[in-house]
């Protein structure tokens, strides 16, 4: 992940007991940045505002909890030599789910953000609902039970992990805890209630509590997001806090909106419902019932292999929203871009050069983990341990 202090800043920690989570995901997150090389308690002091007793307790309780360890010292300009710290990624865990319309991708990723298993099935999302939660919860726990077994080839007889003693082992995880679980899945939902709507194709998931009955499945905390919002929360993390959409074509096509830096879900978290712009009032129906919506006109010329057609398409659609918001950089994502990536990517910036009137706004590959939208889900989760606006209103 890039380096996020102009998140902090701004920010600045407040020396008050009320605020004690929130200095300590200040804390955090500077652990986060500086990884394997740390930063010393005085370093943190400076960078948060908060004063080096606020610092020093909030690192004792942070180590005694497993999420810090000591990497080492640093040599002092004047003094003996400062103690450095850093986070332990292990300490905790979260798992992001990818549902789309015939795949279920699930990573667990360790408090930095790393990749640490991953599992892929094939997955009917209109199968009802209690059968997809049983798939993703059946996905959940073969996630933990492999990071399990990869803790434990690590561990080995002497029971030490990078050199770490290990004293305890948590149901399967290895060790660490699990925070939660993020999902993903194609819109429209409203991801403050966790609920879907009408998925263009599956109009069965309208109203079903998605969020809430994997939880309760799972036992563990959830939180539901449409696939392309997960996946520009997970890029708006590792970039330099712009502005830029993030435009998804696989099964369907939709967009992430990040404006300023921060995601962008709207009042009533449906923004980004870009494949269903019209752009041909006399086009051909698509599946949401209009006509001559984006995502039925390039999913159509996608199957005919008629490339060329379908990024002219995305071309007209990302055109519209450079001119619309006014966005620094369009990055294109999702397994049919994937497949053709230079055709795409050349074919909508040739749209949006001749469209933006000599803007110069890039058009390039998202670039990311292997599995940007489950990534971005388990984003979803970790985030808010951060204290991340640009993941604002997560819970």
């Amino acid at each position: 992940m890039a380096d996020v202090t102009d998140v902090n800043r701004g920010n600045a920690g407040a020396n008050l007991p009320v605020l004690r989570g929130h200095n300590a995901a200040l804390v955090l997150d500077l652990l986060r940045t500086a990884g394997e090389g740390g930063i010393s308690r005085l370093e943190l002091a400076e960078r948060t505002g908060l004063t080096p007793q606020a610092v020093s307790k909030i690192t004792a309780r942070l180590r005694t909890e497993g999420m810090a360890a000591e990497a080492g010292r640093r040599a002092s300009t004047g003094g003996k030599p400062r103690t450095v710290l850093r986070l332990v990624p292990s300490a905790a865990h979260a798992v992001g789910l990818h549902l789309d319309r015939d795949e279920l991708t699930a990573v667990l990723v360790d408090l930095a953000g790393t990749p640490v298993a991953v599992r892929r099935v094939p997955l009917d999302l209109g199968a009802g609902a209690e059968r997809v939660i049983e798939t993703a919860a059946l996905r959940v726990d073969a996630v933990r039970a492999e990071a399990g077994r990869v803790e434990a080839g690590r561990v080995g007889s002497a029971g030490a992990v990078g050199g770490e003693r290990v004293d305890s082992v948590q149901e399967g995880l290895g060790i660490g805890e699990l925070l939660g679980v993020g999902v993903a899945m194609p819109g429209p939902l409203d991801h403050a209630t966790g609920v879907p709507r009408r998925v263009t194709g599956f109009p069965q998931w309208d109203g079903f509590p998605l969020r809430d009955a994997l939880a309760a499945r799972l036992q563990l905390p959830v939180v539901l997001d449409k696939d392309t919002n997960a996946a520009a929360l997970g890029l708006a993390l590792r970039g330099p806090g712009d502005s830029f959409v993030y435009l998804h074509l696989g099964t369907g096509l939709g967009a992430g909106l990040v404006l300023g830096g921060t995601l962008h879900r709207g009042a009533r978290t449906g923004a980004g419902e870009f494949g269903h712009q019209v752009i041909q009032l006399d086009g051909p129906l698509c599946e949401c019932g209009n006509r001559g919506c984006i995502e039925a006109l390039c999913l159509a010329a996608v199957a005919r292999g008629d490339l060329a057609e379908a990024a002219r398409v995305l071309g007209a659609g990302a055109a519209n929203l450079v001119g619309l918001l006014d966005i620094d950089r369009v990055l294109l994502g999702g397994r049919t871009i994937a497949a053709h990536e230079e055709r795409f990517v050349r074919g909508v910036a040739a749209v949006v050069a001749e469209r933006a009137r000599g803007a110069g706004i890039p058009v390039a590959a998202a670039e990311g983990g292997a599995h940007p939208v489950a990534e971005g889900a388990a984003q979803l989760v970790l985030a808010p341990v951060f204290r991340h606006r640009r993941g604002a209103e997560l819970g």
